[in-house]
């Protein structure tokens, strides 16, 4: 450790570690193979943790670091969002860089989600650009009782529709799969699944709406309902989009599990408490980051300039049984 200094970004709520190195040069994948265990329990004790000032030049090396942790890198199947593959890792979601994208914990709108996330600051943006931070639990105790009691009750429906030129197609969704294989996955994950007349294909799918982590045991909120409640978009979009289709056609929307509409005000409570634990840090070329996805959310703040954040996730745990 004499090279690499420790230390924490956000004393205050003791929430993401820092090891900076001290010399130029250092191989951010040698530096880990002989700290594994120190950074997977930091990773845990501060929700995340970020390498700064190591030589990581491009995506293999990334794809290296990751791997030294002994998981397979998981493909981003059943994805919400457009990703592309580079290498054997993935951009972020690739959204306009006017736009943000709210906290949210990975694949929490479905019943199994991986277990680490991690990202690679390539190119910082000139302005913006973050990937803002969240602790789940801080979270969870933010939101009205009686909010989380509804959500936890009932948890959340999700129903998405996939359709060329509106959100991801189910080719984009199911990578590699065709029709067989896409009803074989919904069936082994209790996905109900519907194709329409028109070869869309729409499914629904009743989750969980908090979890309890299985070192900490501590109860973080975890779902994405803020994101798929039709109350995310702007209200332009979200009239023209009532207007043009049933509700049932939206391209995605979040119910109660028991089939009963989310309440504007209830989501409006999630962003507030998701905005009252934001933990925002610029990049900085060759960042590092790794995130228990269980403990922390993320999102990204919108940008000016050339960005290039890639990522990729390992293990896999959930609500559901093939999961653990």
């Amino acid at each position: 450790m004499d090279d690499v200094k420790q230390s924490c970004l956000f004393p205050a709520t003791d929430r993401v570690a820092l090891f900076e190195a001290t010399a130029s040069g250092m191989d951010p994948v040698a530096w880990a193979e002989h700290h594994t265990e120190l950074l997977t329990r930091a990773t845990i004790d501060f929700g995340a943790t970020v390498l700064r000032g190591f030589d990581v030049p491009d995506d293999t090396v990334f794809a290296r670091f990751v791997r030294v942790f002994g998981e397979e890198m998981a493909e981003y199947t059943y994805r919400s969002t457009p990703r592309s593959k580079v290498g054997d890792v993935y951009t972020s979601t690739e959204y306009p860089a006017t736009e943000v994208i709210p906290q949210h914990n990975e694949m929490a709108y479905t019943s199994v989600w991986p277990r680490t996330l991690y990202f690679y600051s390539q190119i910082a943006a000139r302005s913006g650009g973050e990937t803002p931070l969240a602790d789940s639990h801080a979270v969870y105790q933010r939101i009205p009782a009686g909010v989380r009691e509804r959500f936890e009750r009932h948890g959340v429906r999700y129903v998405r529709n996939y359709r060329p030129g509106l959100g991801v197609s189910w080719q984009e969704t199911f990578t590699g799969m065709d029709k067989p294989a896409v009803e074989a996955f919904c069936a082994e994950r209790g996905i109900v699944f519907e194709w329409l007349p028109d070869g869309a294909l729409r499914t629904s799918e009743t989750c969980q709406a908090t979890t309890v982590h299985p070192v900490t045991g501590r109860v973080g909120w975890m779902n994405q309902a803020h994101l798929f409640h039709v109350s995310s978009l702007n209200e332009a979009t979200r009239e023209a989009l009532m207007e043009l289709m049933a509700e049932e056609d939206l391209p995605r929307n979040a119910y109660l599990g028991d089939g009963s509409r989310i309440d504007d005000a209830d989501l409006a409570a999630v962003r507030a408490a998701y905005d009252a634990e934001l933990l925002k840090f610029p990049w900085q070329p060759g960042d590092l980051m790794m995130v228990d996805n269980l403990a922390m959310s993320h999102g990204r703040s919108s940008f000016e300039g050339p960005r290039k954040v890639l990522v990729a996730m390992t293990g896999s745990l959930g609500s559901h049984p093939e999961a653990s």
